[in-house]
């Protein structure tokens, strides 16, 4: 399973920057990951942590939160396999947000001296996991755009096209859907609308024909039709860094 995991960070590596097979080795030389599988609406990591080990997501979802000091919780983005969501825990001193599960997951903790260690060996692999992190920031101010410009039923539409194409570049997509339990309430959390606003939203996304969420699965019936809803431009992914595509 350690193995698995070492393997499955190589590819997503791979992805986007070039890794020669030196660099392979000394990953999976140095690193000694712990793999976890962890049950649904779990924390990993809270706010408030200072954590020695850096969590990379093998399978499921896993969602970052913060939380106000009355209770409220605004979700701050998703993550599924492949994804390295708190991999600046590295450089920070306590974690400023919660990782939690959102439904059964499991996930590899890669301990921060091996991973300091592999930094110090390999510019390359530095290279490729800072280039994780600024893609990872770059989706992030795609959100902060998405629900400060767009009207509800565009946030739906965009989260959803986002989704279904960061799972398709994943190899995550079965026959036009993809994994997405997140309950009504956390897509609000996510987009900053109400209740009320997000049933409408998700409602008229479902009526226009586009797309429909279905046991825990986000269903796809007119891809032009949900990226016209969302006025949705992929770029800000970054999925074609190393000619891909």
């Amino acid at each position: 399973m350690p193995k698995r995991a070492v393997t499955d960070l190589i590819r997503k590596l791979k992805r986007h920057s070039v890794i020669s097979g030196d660099d392979e080795r000394l990953l999976e030389k140095t690193l000694r990951p712990r793999v976890v599988a962890v049950p649904r609406s779990t924390d990993i990591v809270c706010q408030g942590d200072h954590p020695i080990q850096a969590v990379f997501v093998l399978s499921g979802m896993l969602a970052r939160y913060h939380m106000l000091d009355d209770g409220r919780r605004q979700y701050l983005s998703v993550h599924i396999a492949g994804d390295w969501p708190d991999l600046q825990s590295l450089f920070l001193k306590s974690m400023d947000h919660s990782l939690m599960s959102v439904d059964k997951a499991e996930i590899a903790a890669f301990l921060h001296d091996d991973v300091r260690a592999v930094l110090k060996a390999s510019p390359a692999v530095t290279f490729a996991m800072w280039r994780q992190t600024l893609m990872d920031a770059a989706i992030l101010r795609q959100a902060i755009a998405n629900n400060g410009l767009r009207s509800s039923i565009e946030r739906v539409a965009h989260v959803f096209c986002e989704q279904c194409v960061r799972a398709r570049d994943a190899e995550l997509t079965d026959d036009h859907s993809c994994s997405f339990p997140l309950t009504q309430d956390q897509i609000a959390g996510l987009l900053g609308l109400s209740l009320v606003s997000i049933n409408r939203a998700v409602q008229k996304v479902r009526r226009a024909g586009a797309a429909e969420l279905r046991s825990g699965r986000l269903v796809v019936h007119d891809w032009e039709a949900l990226r016209t809803l969302a006025r949705f431009d992929d770029r800000y992914l970054h999925l074609g860094l190393v000619g891909r595509r």
